[in-house]
Parts: C-alpha cells; structure tokens; sequence
C-alpha cells in the first residue's frame, strides 16, 4: 500500500456541525443547546426556503440546527464533542433527565453518549491526559 502525501493544505478542526431538528423543534433545542450545554444563541442568517432553525456557538464549536420536515433522529450516526470535566457534564445531563450511557469509545479517552431532546445520538469525551 502506498501512503500519498498531500502538502499543498492543512486540515484546521472543525467549525460546525450540522443536525436535523422536526418542525418546530427549535424551542427544544433552545433548552438542550443553550440552557442545558450553556452555549450562546446566534442570529441564523437569513436563507431562501428557510423552514426555521437556530445555531449555537460554545467552546469553540458552532452547532447549527436545521428543520426537516421530514425528520429522523440520529440514532447511530453522531458528533463527538470534546469536553473538560466529563463526570460533571454526564451529571448535569443525567439530572436534567439524560440519561448517559458510558463506553470504551476512542482508546485513550473517557466518553459516553447520549441523546438531545429530539433524539439525536451524541457523544460527548475527555482525554484521559485531560486538556
């Protein structure tokens, strides 16, 4: 097998995810996103077609909602959100009625997972060496 090496870019992390949220769904994201997880509300640009919506920004990470019509919950497929103090986020979760799930996950990382108030499976972890 031959490894190619490409020079000409660099990959820079990642700027947002993208998740789907039903009809009128943006309320409980508002509470998940922004009460729960204490990321901020942005203004959601204008779009042609724009069923609704809303996007959040914390921790250097951007989550942008989008309204489907004709929604499914992510139920394997999912963003991996690093965090510092796992343990506490799975306990505010889990008292806010979240319940967690812990795993092996990434070799070298704590994590468990979980899902938003629609349903979508997200996975939240901490280097064991925490950053």
């Amino acid at each position: 097998m031959t490894v190619e090496t490409i020079s000409d870019f660099t990959l820079g992390g990642v700027h947002h995810i993208q998740l789907s949220i039903p009809p009128g769904g943006e309320g409980l994201s508002r509470v998940f996103w922004g009460d729960l997880l204490g990321m901020t509300e942005l203004e959601k640009p204008l779009e042609p077609g724009s069923l609704g919506g809303c996007r959040f920004r914390g921790g250097g990470l951007e989550v942008h909602l989008v309204v489907e019509t004709d929604f499914r919950p992510f139920r394997k497929a999912h963003p991996a959100v690093l965090v510092h103090c796992l343990g506490d986020l799975a306990r505010r979760l889990e008292d806010k009625g979240h319940p967690v799930t812990w795993g092996e996950g990434i070799p070298g990382f704590d994590c468990f997972h979980t899902f938003d108030k629609v349903g979508n499976r997200l996975e939240f972890l901490e280097p064991r060496n925490s950053f």
